[in-house]
């Protein structure tokens, strides 16, 4: 298995020692409206300030640093790798810096000639500088000095030769440096202005589709440290609240103080936050967000940076579909083409089944094969199957045939063929999995000793019941119910080992009633038929609803911020408002990286997830569970607020969330009550029951039109989209 490494850093040296900083002007903010993050401070009289985007467009990292003061803008700029590296500057202003990955691992007694031909890489910065004003001169053929200018441009592109998940890095054709010089000869023909122009319409088309509101102020946030939240536009505005003044204060402080003071701003926040990560770090011909998204500073970070398919994979495109970011999501389903291409593979030699599999932990060489270790966390393969669940997932939101015919159908099939020969009968004639791990736990066998390998887990079976309900509902869809493998599903189906309540009441998450040493664990995959699941539901299954009740009291509440997120999800799905908010407080808890506790969860300063360490999983899972608090659906039902904390978000306005069947919500309310709803569909002919709190009623969405439906339900407009 290969690790995520950083490429390297842009370097700025400053010529400034001699004069005097003040501090306390120094500030650093994001701006989530912009996707631009900037600095800003003062040495003397003048006034400095950094901005940095990154624009997907023009796959290009740009950075403007200015002065207040026309001349007095002097810096020196170079790159550097902790890869094995060299660079050298042109003679076009510009900085290359060309290097290369390990080939493999390499054991502290080996000799390095064993290492074979890893990636090799090429960056390239190209400095501007304003005209007329100031020079740019060469400091030992690495490293460019500006001197007296107004202002400077740095742009920096990047290429490897790595082509794809099939071509070892030693087969590659790929030249990274003629890629990047071809790239950044294109981008010279922009000016900033056209850049930033690009770089915003591209961005501003996704994260301006969603906005909240649960406080009528919003707060800039400043400091040492900083975000800045502006309100997010959509398509139609709210006038029921006002923005108040800007209040400024540092992210910091805002988590410290979220446990006495609840600022519902910063559940916004936060919600868009991970939304801005999920549009900054998956795009289509991106690879897939791991388990740091992309953000990941060190050459061997924590498990390697790898996508682990057992719950933070999937969380990451949690909010993919119900925040309106559908786009986002096709990396991960070009990842999941690559992992069946291998993963029938190994499903033929390690288990002499057809169709697919998919172990826990996977690389960017789409790697399906167990992990090494030991079999509690190596022995699961169930990873392709949930992934699966996410092709469906798209079809329901986007009521997209021939996404449905052409890229998910196929991929069922395939994960159903290797489920189907994968299942024997067991006890009472049941279908059932053997052998059999419920994630990274325990549990304490009839001899007493602690084991982790048993038959028919909770969540093998939850997994493959929507697996298989999936590929039987495709098949409606598509016309092929007479598919042979549709046929054998449907036979499965009824044999398949139901869900079982334990002695105490909860949710069992073995075949078994073991008795379980760690009741506090982190996973809760026993629940995956709750959230993500549906096959547990507080309409239909009542006393799995009671025992899932139960089984987070005993999980209890603690837990890493993937975990925590989870649970959010979990007790939304059983409309229990009040414990949902009391996990949404629980993971806002701020976290000092030099004194972290494990498992912990919380949040860093700049308001990315701890596990500890840094796991960006539960930033998205978050966007997620808040939406799961205002919203949920199946294809034919609508839940309007079904977890609201009515205390604690009083009054608000969420627009432009996705429901399944293709609808999108927009949902206002005033003192705890829903006050109005809009809805809107794509599907010429769009019958939904819309419930809330007890009343519910049919309502047609004929395409084209806006729908808006007051307290009770009743429609009292439509307009013209």
């Amino acid at each position: 298995m290969k690790v995520y490494q950083l490429l390297g850093d842009i370097k700025l040296e400053f010529d400034d020692s001699h004069l005097t900083y003040a501090e306390d002007t120094y500030q650093r903010e994001l701006d989530l409206d912009t996707a631009t993050a900037r600095i800003k401070y003062s040495v003397g009289d003048v006034e400095f300030m950094r901005e940095h985007f990154v624009s997907h467009p023009d796959q290009v990292i740009v950075t403007k640093i200015s002065a207040s003061k026309l001349g007095s803008l002097s810096f020196t700029v170079f790159l550097d790798s902790k890869l094995h590296h060299h660079s050298h500057v042109n003679g076009k202003n510009q900085i290359t810096m060309e290097g290369s990955c390990p080939g493999k691992r390499i054991p502290p007694k080996a000799n390095e000639s064993e290492n074979p031909k890893g990636i090799q890489f090429s960056a390239i910065l190209d400095l501007q500088i304003s005209d007329g004003r100031g020079a740019i001169m060469v400091l030992d053929d690495k490293r460019l000095k500006v001197e007296g200018s107004d202002w400077a441009v740095l742009l920096l592109v990047a290429s490897s030769s790595f082509v794809g998940p099939f071509t070892e890095p030693a087969d590659s054709k790929k030249d990274p440096t003629s890629e990047s010089l071809g790239a950044l000869e294109q981008i010279n023909k922009l000016s900033y202005s056209n850049l930033y122009a690009h770089h915003l319409d591209d961005y501003q088309n996704l994260f301006h589709r969603v906005s909240l509101q649960l406080s009528k102020s919003s707060k800039s946030l400043l400091g040492n440290g900083f975000l800045k939240m502006k309100k997010a536009m959509s398509s139609i505005t709210n006038s029921d609240f006002k923005e108040s003044e800007d209040v400024t204060i540092s992210t910091a402080e805002r988590v410290k103080s979220f446990q006495t003071d609840e600022d519902p701003s910063l559940i916004e926040l936060l919600f868009q936050y991970g939304r801005y990560l999920l549009i900054s770090c998956s795009r289509p011909g991106t690879q897939v967000a791991n388990l740091q998204g992309i953000w990941n500073k060190d050459i061997e970070p924590a498990w390697d940076g790898a996508p682990h398919t057992n719950i933070n994979l999937q969380m990451n495109y949690w909010p993919s579909l119900p925040c309106n970011l559908s786009e986002c999501q096709e990396p991960l389903f070009e990842y999941v083409s690559y992992l069946s291409v291998n993963g029938s593979k190994t499903a033929k030699v390690n288990y002499e089944a057809s169709g697919w599999v998919v172990h826990q932990v996977s690389d960017i060489w789409a790697k399906t094969s167990p992990d090494r270790g030991e079999a509690v966390w190596a022995l699961w393969p169930m990873g392709g199957a949930w992934l699966c669940t996410h092709l469906w997932e798209h079809y329901t939101y986007k009521m997209d045939k021939d996404f449905l015919k052409n890229k998910a159908y196929p991929l069922l099939e395939g994960c159903a063929s290797f489920l189907l020969d994968w299942l024997i009968e067991g006890h009472g004639g049941y279908l059932e999995t053997n052998p059999s791990t419920s994630p990274e736990h325990m549990f304490i066998a009839p001899d007493g000793k602690p084991a982790s390998v048993s038959y028919s887990s909770t969540m093998d079976m939850a997994i493959i019941k929507e697996v298989f309900s999936a590929i039987v509902s495709a098949a409606e869809v598509l016309g092929k119910t007479e598919d042979a493998i549709v046929k054998r599903v449907r036979e499965a189906q009824p044999r398949l080992l139901p869900t079982k309540i334990a002695r105490d009441g909860s949710i069992m998450e073995w075949a078994q009633d073991f008795q379980d040493p760690d009741i506090h664990h982190r996973h809760v995959s026993h629940l995956f038929g709750l959230f993500p699941g549906h096959t547990i539901s507080v309409g239909k299954t009542p006393d799995l609803c009671k025992a899932a009740d139960y089984t987070l009291y005993k999980r209890g509440d603690d837990g890493p911020g993937w975990s925590t997120t989870w649970k959010i999800a979990l007790w939304a799905r059983l409309h229990n408002s009040e414990h949902a908010y009391r996990m949404v407080k629980h993971l806002i808890n701020l976290v000092d990286p030099d004194h972290e506790g494990d498992y912990e969860g919380g949040l860093y300063s700049n308001l990315f997830t701890a596990h500890p360490p840094f796991q960006i999983d539960a930033n998205f899972g978050f966007s997620a569970a808040v939406a799961e608090m205002l919203v949920q659906s199946t294809v034919k039902d609508l839940y309007l607020l079904p977890a609201l904390p009515r205390d604690k978000w009083a009054n608000g306005c969420v627009k432009g969330l996705k429901a399944r069947g293709g609808v999108t919500v927009n949902i206002c309310w005033k003192e705890g009550d829903l006050h109005e709803v809009g809805l809107w569909s794509k599907e010429p002919n769009s019958l939904r029951r819309l419930h809330y709190r007890g009343t519910t009623v049919t309502a047609n969405l004929p395409s084209g039109r806006v729908y808006t439906f007051n307290r009770q339900l009743k429609c009292v407009k439509a307009c013209s989209l």
